[in-house]
């Protein structure tokens, strides 16, 4: 089930709604998991240039090396799982959907778990580099 245009219409059942909105919160997963991939490198580079002799530990450098990968597999398992979710449309009863109900709302918590662990180290960082930055003003 692809997230583009997807719409809901009167006649769908709750079950065709719920799939349908699993499908584009899946989609806004990936999405998001891809920008926190930008981030993290971007974060890293940070760590690893500018801040490099004036970071006191590396420890966060490290957690967001291990962050990175970390993402890099929720992020390649949920677009394994956004594939597999193709094959919904030939559910014929209500065991078979509920089997992918399930599975997403596992998803879902595990997309929340990496989330939260990532904002605790960002702003872990933040906190560290606080007052550490020197601004150059141009011209």
């Amino acid at each position: 089930m692809k997230s583009e245009n997807i719409e809901i219409f009167n006649h769908d059942t709750n079950v065709d709604v719920t799939h349908k909105v699993n499908t584009m919160e899946l989609d806004n997963w990936i999405n998001h998991l891809k920008y926190i991939n930008k981030e993290i490198t971007n974060l890293i580079n940070i760590c690893k240039n500018e801040l490099n002799d004036k970071l006191d530990d590396s420890s966060v450098f490290v957690r967001f090396e291990k962050k990175h990968v970390e993402n890099e597999v929720l992020f390649n398992a949920l677009k394994k799982y956004s594939n597999s979710r193709l094959n919904i449309v030939e559910c014929e009863d209500t065991e078979c959907d509920m089997v992918y109900i399930t599975e997403h709302e596992s998803y879902r918590r595990t997309y929340l778990y990496h989330l939260d662990k990532y904002r605790k180290l960002k702003d872990e960082f933040f906190n560290k580099v606080q007052g550490r930055f020197t601004f150059v003003k141009t011209n």
